[in-house]
């Protein structure tokens, strides 16, 4: 036979967590919020928690585990609340949860694919760019790309990843990329404005834009950029739908351009603009 051990009628607060499960700094936070009320105190001052206790301190536990909040938890105990409502509510939680922990899984599988931070990119750009070969795309494509879909969401960013593709398999159209950005960069260094270089470098950018786009369009990858509309999946649309919009981001984002640079990228922007509305 087994010797019968006397249970105790109260105990302290650390054997009450133990057994619940918990700790004893979340009991008495618990009391705090007037989810578990006081017990009564023994002679040295200290919280004794007996049976009925310890059943509130299980179902808590119990109702923590299936994630039901604190808040609601103290409803459900003054049969005060909904307790549908609170479920409905619980439910949503987890379905947004495990859509969190789909992306989340899907990202760790493209990095692995990968095998570079280019993996942290959406699907869409990632998968527009899977055909290059591995450091064909730079650290400076990649954070461009970054911001675009920061700004822009990743439609925009995987349409913007077609210059990218164009460059890394067009060694001339790189290096009159490069020697732009140079040239760009130049602007900085206390140029005004009103210099004729700024036109000068704006009118050879818009030149390198439009032989991009012949590019891109000798490839092919307009035709997949209208596929990319066509196909754009409505979640992801969804998930754009949460994100800042488009002018409140660009106000967001720090840049150090001088105003002869800012200038220069005006001039190109009113050139392209100039040239699709010839093209209508």
């Amino acid at each position: 036979m087994y010797p019968f051990v006397t249970p105790p009628r109260q105990v302290k607060i650390g054997a009450a967590a133990a057994f619940a499960g918990t700790t004893p700094r979340a009991i008495r936070h618990y009391h705090q919020i007037g989810l578990l009320p006081e017990p009564e105190r023994g002679g040295d001052g200290r919280r004794r928690y007996g049976y009925d206790d310890m059943i509130r301190l299980l179902w808590i536990r119990r109702m923590a585990e299936v994630g039901i909040s604190l808040d609601d938890m103290r409803a459900a105990f003054d049969e005060s609340g909904n307790i549908e409502e609170t479920l409905g509510r619980l439910e949503e939680s987890l379905a947004a949860q495990e859509a969190d922990i789909k992306r989340q899984r899907a990202a760790v599988g493209r990095l692995r694919a990968v095998g570079s931070p280019q993996g942290l990119l959406s699907e869409l750009v990632t998968d527009r760019l899977s055909h290059l070969p591995p450091g064909a795309l730079r650290a400076s494509d990649m954070e461009a790309l970054l911001v675009t879909e920061r700004i822009f969401g990743p439609l925009g960013s995987a349409l913007q990843a077609g210059v990218y593709i164009v460059l890394a398999t067009h060694p001339g159209l790189r290096a009159e990329e490069d020697r732009l950005d140079e040239a760009e960069a130049a602007l900085d260094d206390g140029v005004d404005p009103d210099d004729p270089r700024v036109e000068e470098i704006a009118v050879q950018r818009y030149t390198h834009h439009m032989a991009l786009v012949q590019a891109i369009t000798a490839a092919g990858l307009d035709t997949a950029d209208d596929e990319l509309f066509e196909t754009y999946d409505a979640d992801l649309a969804e998930e754009e739908d949460t994100r800042m919009g488009a002018s409140e981001a660009i106000t967001k984002m720090p840049y150090d351009f001088s105003p002869a640079r800012m200038r220069c990228m005006e001039r190109v922007a009113q050139l392209v603009g100039q040239d699709a509305c010839a093209d209508r």
